[in-house]
């Protein structure tokens, strides 16, 4: 006996969309935070921009961003994507320039926290 599991459907932006860009620091690195949202106002897509361009840590960032706009777009809640990624620690972790959002422990953290706090489902 075989089982067919049905394949989550992927839910695209369109090819205009309206986004939000927040700038942030966190430990004295700056960095800029672009959510690209669906019709509904609910997020499909993130984008982080830090650092110099080519380094690890940028292309560790567009890593994370692909994967977390992936999950989203095939369904993933915005409350459960952030349960995953609040609370990971590594640096740059600090003080921030966001009286919301004073501390972070790291940079998946501050995004993690950020996206709950805008778009509670």
């Amino acid at each position: 006996m075989s089982f067919t599991l049905p394949m989550p459907t992927r839910r695209t932006l369109p090819d205009t969309r309206r986004s939000i860009t927040h700038k942030f620091s966190i430990g004295g690195h700056e960095g800029y935070l672009t959510i690209g949202l669906h019709e509904d106002g609910r997020p499909g897509e993130i984008f982080l921009k830090m650092s110099k361009e080519g380094s690890t840590i940028s292309g560790m960032c567009q890593a994370f961003c692909r994967a977390y706009s992936l999950a989203l777009q095939h369904g993933l809640s915005v409350p459960d994507a952030c349960a995953r990624f609040k609370g990971m620690r590594f640096e740059p972790m600090g003080a921030t320039s966001n009286p919301d959002i004073p501390q972070a422990q790291s940079v998946v953290d501050y995004i993690a926290r950020y996206l709950e706090l805008h778009f509670p489902e």
